[in-house]
């Protein structure tokens, strides 16, 4: 299929190119010591990762350790209670092992890290499901691990920040700046920078300097691959359309590149949280402008002076004030449609699922389930695949303090 002169059918061979660009986004823009452990990083994932023997550890490790592949399920009572006759569906990596997606890149960054050598991996985190995923993948290969977080997601997000330090992580509190995400990003590259022969940064989404959009996009892309397959299989025919939520983007890029090649309308959903004012909201794609920050040329949201802006989100995983390098470009391309629900939508979304399909989603996965309702009450007919990237229970303390039981 050609969208806008692309040829998906060649789309994977093609982007990103050999410097990382996904267009005229992406590269690694880091400092010459940095650049040469991105370029050891990159050429041990086209040599390693390509080996049959990594291929058919990785799959190993997702079917007997990760529970692979994970179902999918048709929300069939929330579909009837919408009434237009548009069919919901839910892919469920909340039943990856440690409840989320991202497992799936970082059992696969971790065994690239055992057999380069390395002996400790280096996180971030904000909802903190990329730093028990990362926790848990160290604990399985016996490596050491650090994971920086901020100070305001460590108190949103205490249930992981326990699972993290039980897997035997040590957790890194980050308290400069706004204290969430971005600032978690900031003190795990300076420590990887310092650290970089005998440990490796598996960073916890599709951005960051080249390879590592590529990399984790590929680790993820089983999420998409498996998605097509089941969807056949249970209904004869691909989904009208497919919807994930976006913050970095990791969930999305795996989820999207199943699908990229087929004549299905893909949406991506950015957290519009208070509203439209900087500061409210994390909705890079649709309010940012291009920008290189983390070491990777993006669209991103600026302040006054050029730098990232504050932003905000009800979850800590989507907080983040730029989105990974393949959203921009496909967002330009046109053939990924991204918009935005705001937290209220988004808390609406997470009860209403609760309550009609007994599965609590992660307050990040909501924002895809509230744009997946919407989408059936205007489409009419048709079906609607839904990633569910992540379950809830990490957000229970914080919505029952700031939301209360509907």
């Amino acid at each position: 299929m050609k969208f806008n002169g692309i040829d998906f059918d060649t789309y994977f061979k093609n982007y990103p190119d050999k410097n990382g660009f996904f267009g005229p986004y992406g590269g690694a823009f880091v400092d010459e010591g940095l650049l040469k452990a991105m370029q050891e990083i990159n050429d041990a994932y086209f040599t390693i990762c390509k080996s049959r023997k990594f291929i058919d550890e990785l799959r190993r490790i997702r079917k007997e350790f990760q529970g692979r592949p994970t179902p999918i399920t048709h929300l069939e009572r929330l579909s009837n209670q919408i009434g237009t006759g548009v069919q919901l569906y839910a892919k469920r990596e909340d039943l990856n092992h440690t409840g989320a997606h991202k497992l799936n890149h970082c059992m696969g960054e971790a065994l690239l890290a055992k057999y380069m050598g390395k002996k400790k991996l280096i996180a971030e985190t904000g909802a903190g499901q990329h730093g028990v995923a990362i926790a848990t993948a160290a604990a399985y290969f016996g490596l050491e691990c650090d994971v920086y977080m901020g100070t305001v997601d460590i108190k949103k997000q205490a249930p992981n920040v326990a699972r993290m330090k039980i897997l035997g992580a040590n957790v890194v509190e980050v308290t400069h700046g706004l204290a969430t995400l971005k600032e978690a990003v900031d003190a795990a590259f300076d420590a990887y920078a310092k650290d970089y022969q005998n440990s490796i940064y598996c960073i916890g989404s599709v951005v960051g300097p080249h390879p590592f959009p590529m990399m984790v996009r590929d680790f993820q892309s089983v999420v998409g691959i498996e998605a097509r397959e089941q969807f056949k299989e249970m209904t004869g025919e691909l989904p009208d359309s497919i919807v994930a939520c976006v913050g970095g983007g990791s969930n999305s890029a795996g989820f999207f590149a199943g699908f990229l090649n087929d004549p299905v309308d893909i949406y991506g959903i950015e957290p519009l949280g208070r509203g439209t004012k900087m500061g409210d909201h994390a909705a890079s794609l649709q309010y940012g402008t291009e920008g290189v920050m983390h070491g990777f040329n993006s669209i991103m949201l600026k302040d006054e002076n050029g730098e990232p802006a504050p932003v905000y989100s009800v979850a800590s995983g989507l907080d983040y004030p730029s989105s990974g390098p393949e959203h921009a470009f496909l967002r330009d391309l046109g053939r990924v449609k991204y918009d935005v629900i705001n937290d209220e939508e988004t808390i609406d979304a997470f009860f209403r699922l609760s309550r009609m399909e007994g599965i609590i989603p992660a307050i990040e996965s909501s924002h895809a389930v509230a744009y997946g309702i919407k989408l059936a009450e205007k489409m009419g007919k048709g079906s609607v695949l839904i990633c569910l990237s992540g379950r809830g229970d990490k957000d229970m303390d914080y919505i029952i303090e700031n939301y209360g039981i509907r």
